[in-house]
C-alpha cells in the first residue's frame, strides 16, 4: 500500500502580483525539503507550449509527501500558514484564487498487504 500524498496547489495571482506571489512561494521550498517526510516540494510557473495548451492558474506547486500525517504536519507550520493567510486570506493578499488538492496513487478496491 502506498502512504504517499501528493498535493497539487494552483495560485492565480491579482493582477501584476504574478512574481511577488512565485517568490513568496519559492521562500518556502528550503524549508520544507528540511522535513524529513517531503519527497518534493516544487513551485513552478505555466510557460506557453503548443503540446500542452491546457488552462491552469500560472503558478502551481508540486509535492508529494510521505504520508498523510507529514502531509498536514507541513500544512500546520508557521511559515505555510502565514503565508496563506497574507496572501490568499487577507482582502489585500496578492492572490485571488487559490485551489489546493490532495490525491494518491492508490487504486480504490487496491488489496494492500497487511504488513
Amino acid at each position: 500500500m502506498s502512504s504517499k500524498i501528493y498535493c497539487t496547489a494552483q495560485f492565480k495571482p491579482k493582477p501584476g502580483k504574478e512574481e511577488s506571489v512565485f517568490q513568496a512561494l519559492q521562500a518556502l521550498e528550503p524549508n520544507a525539503h528540511r522535513e524529513d517526510a517531503c519527497i518534493q516540494y516544487t513551485v513552478t510557473r505555466k510557460i506557453d507550449n503548443p503540446f500542452a495548451d491546457g488552462t491552469s492558474y500560472p503558478i502551481v506547486f508540486h509535492e508529494i509527501w510521505a504520508d498523510r500525517a507529514s502531509f498536514e504536519a507541513h500544512c500546520q507550520r508557521r511559515e505555510v500558514q502565514a503565508f496563506f493567510a497574507e496572501y490568499v486570506e487577507a482582502e489585500d493578499g496578492d492572490v485571488e484564487d487559490a485551489n489546493v488538492c490532495v490525491y494518491t496513487d492508490e487504486p480504490a478496491d487496491f488489496d494492500a498487504p497487511k504488513l
